[in-house]
């Protein structure tokens, strides 16, 4: 179901049941897996894959050329999973060379209008980004992770899974998983424990979250001694494990 207005190049692949709308322009190099909507307007160039069932709203650029001045028309990709839904005016923008190549996203994203999502960057599955999200290149983007309208995530970051961050947040550093953030640069506020008992965390995986945090943001500890304390947790609880394996990975260290 393709409009009789769309451009569609003769090299890319299209699946079963695509809908294509008005004045669409598909490049080559794009591959649309089944039962995808492209709705008017989209821009979409290559090499791009994309998988089954997206909806991608009207004004869209997808897979456009990385805004980086080292850039120098290397074939790099964008690749995209199943089920996300990109709402209008978002720009999703292939990789570098020199980042690895290609910028990921995963499955059932939800991303609201005029989000930005950078070259090199990698984003996981079941996030939210709230309308005009921003990120710079070579984020990391965890599972599940929430971000409220307007953050903007400065280049390398990483933001781990089930974190949330406020309205106009602005991150320099690293977010720990599950952790709650807001405000030029991402002042703390404890575990994200709604969304987490909305995902089905039982009680005591989040009063050990909490007592983690509590070590890592409220025990006057250095960070070294309080990783030294969660190490002696994490035995008992795969989630502080997770979150004290974030934070030890952390080159750019965390919001804190």
């Amino acid at each position: 179901m393709i409009h009789p207005t769309a451009v569609v190049d003769a090299g890319a692949r299209l699946g079963a049941g695509v809908e294509i709308g008005a004045y669409a322009v598909i490049g080559p190099g794009v591959e649309i897996g089944d039962a995808a909507r492209i709705g008017p307007h989209v821009v979409i160039y290559g090499p791009t894959r994309i998988g089954r069932e997206n909806r991608i709203y009207q004004f869209c650029s997808i897979g456009d050329a990385p805004q980086h001045l080292g850039y120098k028309g290397e074939p790099t990709r964008l690749e995209i999973g199943d089920r996300n839904t990109i709402r209008e005016y978002c720009t999703l923008n292939r990789g570098t060379a020199e980042g690895g190549g290609v910028t990921t996203v995963g499955s059932d994203n939800f991303f609201m209008a005029y989000c930005h999502v950078a070259h090199d960057c990698h984003i996981g599955d079941h996030t939210v980004f709230a309308n005009a999200s921003s990120l710079a290149g070579h984020v990391h983007i965890g599972d599940y992770a929430f971000l409220g309208g307007f953050t903007l995530v400065h280049q390398f970051c990483r933001l781990g899974a089930h974190c949330m961050t406020g309205v106009n947040t602005t991150l320099f550093k690293d977010v720990p998983p599950f952790v709650t953030v807001a405000g030029q640069g991402g002042t703390p506020h404890g575990i994200n424990v709604r969304g987490l008992r909305r995902r089905g965390f039982g009680e005591e995986a989040v009063l050990a979250l909490k007592r983690a945090y509590k070590t890592v943001y409220h025990s006057g500890l250095k960070l070294e001694d309080a990783l030294t304390e969660l190490a002696r947790m994490a035995p008992s609880s795969p989630e502080v494990a997770h979150f004290a394996d974030f934070i030890k990975a952390s080159k750019r260290s965390i919001v804190r």
